[in-house]
């Protein structure tokens, strides 16, 4: 059987107004969803098992509230879902230490995840969760062909795509365009109640707490300046040029 595991993340609707207090993020009542890179990588996920059977399960790292964007994977079409409890601050090379541990013992043939998260966008969890297993990963991806336990792989590459050959276990970072996510429907939101959501501890995956020990220190959090008022020209052309030259020099400083 083939065992299929979608890493998922919960980040912030990417429609909600960031607010930024004494240098750090407050949530306020901002509204979470799948991490939208996620959903490529559970769409996937479940047109691979449709195609060659098996079974998905996905994965989280972090606090009971991501149990709500679990659900929403289990409607969607996910046969399991897995929380590991982590109540700190996470930064990649945590996340990654805790899904390797978890993993250890898992057996999975295909870990996908989402190329980069919409809120911090380091796309490091996936290839740093790879190595730490030590199995093959290919990030960027926008096409796989399962043969057996032989992969192959599209990747977006600065707009080429460059193909890639490689075999089973392997993770892939999803990209967009790599399928459309479908939306939870009516009978899959039902199913979610008789669906497993497992919560797992540190103690569960053989992981201490000493052992997770930040390596990025965050120095603060600000947002970016507010953009100035554009200039709108009037009068004819020449006249245009003028007040445009004008400004260049008298204002910006810039000739």
């Amino acid at each position: 059987m083939l065992k299929l595991f979608v890493l998922l993340k919960r980040t912030f609707d990417t429609e909600e107004k960031i607010v930024v207090q004494q240098g750090e993020i407050d949530p306020g009542d901002a509204k979470y969803i799948i991490n939208p890179y996620d959903e490529y990588a559970i769409e996937e996920a479940l047109l691979l098992r449709e195609k060659h059977g098996g079974e998905v399960t996905v994965v989280t790292v972090g606090s009971e509230d991501a149990e709500t964007e679990l659900r929403t994977a289990l409607a969607m079409g996910c046969d399991k879902a897995v929380l590991i409890e982590y109540e700190e601050e996470l930064d990649p090379h945590i996340s990654a230490k805790i899904l390797a541990a978890y993993f250890q013992d898992k057996q999975a043939d295909l870990i996908l995840a989402g190329n980069a998260s919409v809120d911090h966008a380091t796309g490091q969890v996936g290839p740093r969760t790879a190595e730490l297993l030590h199995i093959p990963y290919v990030t960027t991806v926008t096409g796989i062909e399962l043969n057996g336990t032989k992969v192959t792989v599209q990747r977006d590459v600065e707009g080429d795509t460059e193909v890639i050959e490689t075999s089973l276990p392997l993770l892939v970072t999803a990209q967009q365009g790599l399928n459309e996510p479908r939306y939870p429907s009516l009978p899959g939101i039902m199913k979610t109640k008789k669906k497993p959501l497992d919560t797992l501890e540190l103690d569960d995956i053989d992981l201490d707490e000493e052992e997770l020990a930040k390596s990025i220190q965050k120095v603060r959090t600000f947002l970016p300046p507010e953009k100035e008022e554009g200039y709108v020209l009037q009068g004819e052309l020449a006249d245009q040029v003028k007040e445009l030259v004008s400004i260049l020099y008298h204002e910006k400083k810039v000739i």
